[in-house]
This record gives C-alpha cells, sequence and structure tokens, in this order.
C-alpha cells in the first residue's frame, strides 16, 4: 500500500524506497562530502590510493540490500554525478568505490560540470522517486549533513524540475566504465 502525505515526510529512505516502484533517480553535485559513515574509509584511500571495496564494511551492509531489493522489484536505479576537472581527492575516492554502487545494481554516470552549465539544476542533491517525490539533501559547506539534512517535497514543480535535470545529465553522462579521473 503506497505511502500516505504523512508518511512520506516521516519515512526512513528504507521505506521510502521500499514504496518505489518504477524509479529512484540521484543527482550529486558536489565535489567534496565529508558525511561520517565514510570518513575511516576516505582517510585510509587518501592514505595508501587503494579503495575499500568489501562490501560488509562501512555503509554499504546497510545500503546494497536496499538497491538490490529494489532492482529486484524492478525499480531502475540510476546515479549521476556533476564533477569539477580536474577531480578532487573526494571524487578520486567516489569513483574508486563506485564498482560496489554498479554491484549493488545501480548505473551510474559522471558529467564534466563545464557540460552541465546550460542545464537548469536544483540547488541541492536530491533523490526523485517515481516522479512523485523529491528528497533533497542539506550539506554544511564542509560536507558534512546540515541539521536540517533532508527535506522532501511532492512539488510538481519541484518534481519536474529535478526530472528535468536529472534527465539531462543522464543523457550528456559518462557510463562509468568509460569515465575515468
Amino acid at each position: 500500500m503506497p505511502l500516505n502525505a504523512q508518511q512520506l515526510n516521516t519515512a526512513t529512505f528504507a521505506e521510502l524506497l521500499a514504496d518505489t516502484h518504477r524509479t529512484a533517480v540521484h543527482l550529486e553535485m558536489r565535489d567534496l562530502y565529508a558525511v561520517g559513515d565514510e570518513a575511516d574509509d576516505y582517510a585510509a584511500f587518501l592514505r595508501t590510493g587503494v579503495p575499500n571495496l568489501d562490501p560488509a564494511r562501512s555503509f554499504w551492509p546497510q545500503w546494497m540490500p536496499l538497491v538490490k531489493d529494489a532492482v529486484a522489484r524492478g525499480v531502475v536505479m540510476r546515479r549521476a554525478r556533476i564533477v569539477s576537472e580536474p577531480v578532487t581527492d573526494y571524487i578520486r575516492y567516489e569513483h574508486a568505490i563506485t564498482p560496489l554502487n554498479l554491484l549493488a545494481g545501480e548505473d551510474v554516470r559522471w558529467l564534466s560540470r563545464r557540460r552541465a552549465s546550460d542545464i537548469s539544476l536544483p540547488g541541492n542533491d536530491f533523490w526523485l522517486l517515481d516522479d512523485r517525490l523529491v528528497q533533497f539533501h542539506h550539506f554544511t559547506g564542509t560536507g558534512d549533513w546540515a541539521a536540517d539534512g533532508k527535506e522532501r517535497t511532492t512539488d510538481p514543480a519541484a518534481v519536474a524540475l529535478c526530472h528535468a535535470a536529472f534527465e539531462t545529465v543522464w543523457e550528456r553522462g559518462t557510463p562509468h566504465e568509460k569515465y575515468t579521473v
């Protein structure tokens, strides 16, 4: 049974994804994230240059089953990243761990920020679920989650903006397997 309006505001992301039936798309537009659940792996990558690709570590044990379950239900999960070039150390790290996103069932593309100049983009990263619900992500200037880190809306204008932005980025983006950093 679909979540009602009140449930959409209080549900966990896992519950939202479980209520998704067709598409889940994620647009990332920052060159640096500093969220706590990946801090240790990122620090190790900076020291060694080697990514931790163990799906049993960090945040992956929670994320991978969510994605695999959604994909098994027929949900198409796509992630697009707009990045500055040359890329930051964080983007090198993110690119190096993306095989785990692919293993879970996501499809990932990369777009140089220079190729995004004429795209109308929302001011924040977002998830768009079934073209009906947008979850915006709010970060501090240093890349950690802001105190009010998530904002959800079903406003048709916000949904339309996010849909158009994502599809344009996706069309222009380079598949992960062909994108080099």
